[in-house]
């Protein structure tokens, strides 16, 4: 692409190139003192200096505006947070991990700089992920006509990740104003690029992108990296087209502190890396056209050291985070409802199917707030709402805009629903069918993870509103990838709220405040109950579940099953044969995992002395191992027997019905293990 000549040294004001000495300056002595606090031990454990990056850096932080745009930086990007507005003093109480450090707070690893109020974003190690973050946030732009462009920087290396393709495929194909930034130094730690790409240039692998424009230049040069910058920013804004902006840059040092680059760099390439150093060459163009005399030079670096003291010694006073702040900002602040406070309504009305218990509630919560948008594999389609029509009519009813399918992507379907909800995290709330099957989700459990500790890691800066829907578990005959339980994996990521409703209200109502609340939740659907007919029930038009409230389904004195999902149903029917044998037993529906609602738990076991832990999936490393572990630590000196668990054998969900049964727990496996603990 024609690159416009924004910038030369002529055409340049004295004002500005001062400017921008004094930030490559006061940047470069940042970066070099950074080693030394950990050899005071006062922090900076992890540092990854930027030297060789100079001058792209400087152009990504002078061309971001902290009012319209949005920007991700990397772990190397300390000039570009620099030059972006953050101060020195900020810089530092990043490296040293204070608790006033604007990125975090001290919970994220040191040069990962951030500076949420001004949509300078933190980003997370996981390198490159924070492109879809990028690409949702420019969607969210789209969609609210606002002019700004959202900024994502990344090594070259890192593009090697199949997130990374799925974001720049995203955004050709969406038409978003994007700017993606490689800052390419030749190495990814300590492999060559060439052993990453077989093109010279990582960009060219995108060069046959129908929509995206891609920019070259040299990320030493001031000059060329500023007009590249400013070119691909004036693109994305006017054309509403994203723009890769490949950067060549060198890597004078080491990787990272933890790097030693003389394992793997001979002396004479070490040493060509340091004569390209942009820093001495900007410093000798300005002598050169006599627009600085050395003496102007000198006084710059005096007033940039002067600078570093001041903010070293505000900063190395600044206070440490207290061990009691863990507990911080694990999971933003819940809807609490207001009127069914426990979860539970009366019994008037028609009943109706689980499925419809969804639908209905989607579309009233996106009647209740118009920043509400759903997206997905093959949830809009004409007349088809998802594989098991739960979406039906909602296009038709919302439109394109705000309902849509996605591609067969799903990291890129979690990643882009965690940065459109960046854009107005006040309002946007985001619901996704995560995958098409609970099984498919794998391919999004990177993004779900970064989600998961977005808010712990933001220090209550940030949290992406979003509810994860996933169709779960067996008995259709769907076998591997369509029969799969995985709340055990979910569950032992804080941060994220876990529910599973077994009968048509819990549905509608744990949806209606997962939607209403800030922050994540995994919608668990039974897929086995969306039109079974003993999950319908009448449904409020306003219910509403509180999450951590489990649900007491049948009163008993002699046995307590706790239980959730598909299993609450053959639980129930094995309470009601037991009974025919005198017995009472007590079912307890859990319908929310995370948060669990201990006490409800332990009230059970107080009363009946005996459990039994049913649910669908594997028995082995399952999720009623927890259970079983708080009823062991909380209510053991009531019990009267061992708890039992019944749920899958350690084995796959096979295909055929015959191997499907022999797996999954029915209702003869609840009894069995039930008349045992009975009569123990």
């Amino acid at each position: 692409m024609k690159v416009t000549k924004f910038h030369d040294i002529k055409k340049t004001d004295k004002d500005t190139l001062g400017k921008w000495l004094h930030l490559m300056i006061l940047g470069r002595m940042i970066d070099e003192r950074a080693p030394n606090y950990l050899k005071q031990a006062l922090g900076w454990s992890y540092h990854a200096p930027y030297a060789g990056h100079d001058a792209i850096q400087l152009a990504i932080g002078q061309i971001f505006n902290k009012d319209t745009d949005h920007l991700f930086p990397y772990y190397r990007d300390m000039l570009t947070a620099l030059s972006a507005g953050l101060t020195t003093e900020e810089i530092l109480l990043n490296g040293i991990s204070k608790a006033t450090d604007l990125a975090s707070g001290g919970r994220h690893m040191s040069n990962h700089f951030a500076k949420p109020a001004w949509n300078i974003h933190n980003v997370s190690s996981c390198t490159g992920n924070h492109i879809l973050h990028a690409v949702g946030v420019a969607r969210g732009m789209k969609t609210y006509n606002h002019k700004g462009v959202a900024i994502s920087s990344q090594g070259e290396s890192s593009v090697s990740e199949g997130y990374c393709y799925e974001a720049i495929t995203g955004a050709d194909r969406e038409l978003l104003p994007c700017i993606f930034v490689f800052q390419d130094n030749g190495y990814g730690i300590s492999v060559p690029k060439s052993d990453q790409t077989a093109n010279e240039h990582v960009a060219d692998n995108f060069s046959g992108f129908k929509n995206l424009k891609i920019i070259k230049c040299d990320g030493k040069d001031v000059f060329d990296s500023m007009n590249a910058m400013m070119s691909a920013k004036e693109h994305a804004m006017n054309k509403h087209e994203p723009v890769i902006v490949h950067a060549v840059c060198v890597r004078i040092g080491n990787h990272s502190n933890s790097d030693n680059h003389e394992w793997y760099r001979d002396e004479k390439e070490r040493a060509d890396a340091k004569a390209q150093d942009p820093l001495p060459k900007f410093k000798d163009d300005l002598l050169k056209a006599k627009i600085f005399t050395q003496k102007e030079i000198e006084q710059i670096e005096a007033d940039a050291k002067k600078e570093l003291l001041d903010a070293h010694g505000k900063a190395v006073k600044a206070p440490n985070p207290t061990p009691e702040s863990i507990w911080e900002h694990i999971v933003p602040p819940a809807y609490v409802p207001q009127k069914y406070t426990d979860g539970t309504h009366s019994e008037d009305g028609e009943s109706k199917k689980f499925i419809d218990a969804i639908n209905g509630t989607l579309k009233a919560e996106f009647r209740h707030n118009p920043h509400t948008y759903i997206w997905g594999q093959d949830v809009a389609n004409k007349e088809k709402g998802g594989i098991f029509n739960v979406t039906k009519g909602m296009q038709q009813e919302f439109g394109k805009h705000r309902v849509f399918n996605g591609p067969i992507a799903e990291d890129y379907i979690l990643g882009t629903a965690n940065g459109m909800s960046r854009f107005d995290q006040e309002k946007i709330h985001i619901v996704v069918e995560g995958a098409e099957f609970a099984d498919y989700f794998w391919p999004a459990m990177e993004q779900m993870v970064e989600t998961s500790h977005d808010h712990w890691r933001s220090n209550g800066a940030f949290s992406p509103n979003m509810t994860v829907r996933l169709a779960s578990g067996g008995y259709i005959g769907g076998g591997l990838y369509h029969s799969q339980n995985i709340e055990g994996t979910l569950c032992t990521l804080p941060g994220i709220r876990v529910v599973v409703p077994a009968f048509a209200d819990d549905a509608a109502g744990l949806l209606r405040t997962s939607m209403r609340s800030k922050g994540c939740t995994v919608y668990l659907e039974p897929k086995a109950l969306y039109n079974a007919k003993y999950a319908m029930t009448t449904i409020p038009e306003d219910f509403e579940v509180p999450f951590g409230k489990a649900r007491l389904r049948r009163e008993g004195k002699d046995l307590s099953i706790i239980t959730y999902g598909n299993t609450v149903h053959f639980s129930l029917e094995a309470a009601e044969a037991l009974a025919k044998e005198g017995f009472e037993v007590e079912v307890l529906d859990l319908r929310s995992l995370n948060p669990l609602d201990l006490d409800s738990i332990v009230a059970t076991v107080q009363k009946t002395h005996r459990a039994l832990v049913v649910h669908e999936d594997k028995v082995f490393a399952g999720f009623g191992g927890e259970i079983v572990s708080q009823i062991n630590e909380h209510a053991f000196e009531h019990l009267d027997a061992p708890v039992r668990r019944v749920g899958s054998t350690f084995t796959p969900v096979g295909f055929n019905r015959i191997l499907e049964r022999a797996t999954l727990p029915d209702v003869t496996k609840i009894l069995n293990a039930a008349r045992e603990l009975l009569n123990y």
